[in-house]
């Protein structure tokens, strides 16, 4: 059982929670992922962590409340236990070596962005991070961004909050005024993602996307997380999560994610019968 120490909410769907989990902590790096049930009875969830701290033992995650699980989690208040987190899984960002960087995250990937450019930054890089949301209203670790890097662009779809526009036209504009980029690295939406690649490869920038797909062991073996890069199968949860963004098949990653959004569009609309709403399970 690992117990939640800290809870906050950023917006309407999205949460940052802290957890007890030493083991973990004590060997987690920017970059690697958890898998997580929050009871007995749950499915297993990947996701990124935030963050980590040996001395406290805790882990950092921050997610989107939008399929069954992370709804449920979303429900649990400070001091309650989820089943498990296993980890840390995947490869870690590769951070040495580089002068400067540029990180571009999307929607709810800039909390997965967040470590990275953390761990650029650590390793003396000049970091640059290009934050897109679709608005105002879903603007998550603003100030957190501004103290962690040297240079921090927010653009909205609408013009609600900084720049309007998408990341894709502010990268491709700070790569115009001149800035020389060891290498771009990108989390959020595979779309965006896919994007990204398209705006960098003629500029001849090394592109590093960090991928979610659908896993269940976290190992390797089950194959969920397939996806096809330069011709040949890869696995997120092992050889990944991150992966040069100009060889991944981005149409066939985007449509196997999306495999599932039928049922997990259900999830998010049932209402029960008993309770009026949704709940996590006794």
């Amino acid at each position: 059982m690992h117990k939640i120490v800290y809870k906050k909410q950023l917006s309407n769907d999205m949460f940052w929670m802290e957890f007890e989990a030493p083991y973990v902590a004590a060997k987690a790096k920017p970059g690697q992922f958890i898998i997580f049930r929050v009871d007995e009875f749950g499915e297993r969830i990947p996701i990124t962590m935030a963050d980590s701290n040996k001395e406290t033992g805790t882990v950092t995650l921050i997610f989107q409340a939008v399929g069954r699980s992370t709804m449920l989690l979303s429900q649990f208040e400070v001091g309650e236990s989820i089943a498990d987190i296993a980890g840390p899984l995947g490869n870690p960002t590769e951070v040495e070596g580089r002068k400067k960087v540029c990180v571009v995250g999307g929607g709810t990937g800039n909390a997965l962005a967040y470590p990275v450019a953390c761990g650029f930054k650590a390793a003396g890089a000049e970091v640059d991070m290009v934050a897109g949301f679709k608005n105002k209203d879903l603007v998550v670790l603003e100030d957190e961004f501004k103290a962690a890097v040297d240079n921090f662009y927010l653009v909205t779809d609408d013009g609600s909050a900084g720049e309007k526009g998408f990341t894709t036209d502010k990268l491709k504009a700070l790569i115009e005024e001149g800035n020389q980029y060891d290498e771009v690295i990108t989390v959020g939406p595979p779309v965006m993602m896919k994007f990204v690649a398209a705006v960098t490869a003629p500029f001849n920038i090394p592109t590093v996307a960090s991928l979610s797909a659908l896993m269940i062991d976290g190992t390797g073996m089950c194959g969920g997380c397939r996806i096809s890069f330069d011709g040949e199968t890869k696995y997120v949860c092992v050889d990944g999560p991150e992966f040069d963004a100009q060889k991944v098949d981005w149409d066939v990653l985007i449509a196997r994610n999306a495999y599932y959004a039928e049922e997990e569009q259900a999830e998010r609309d049932h209402v029960c019968r008993i309770t009026g709403g949704v709940r996590h399970y006794e």
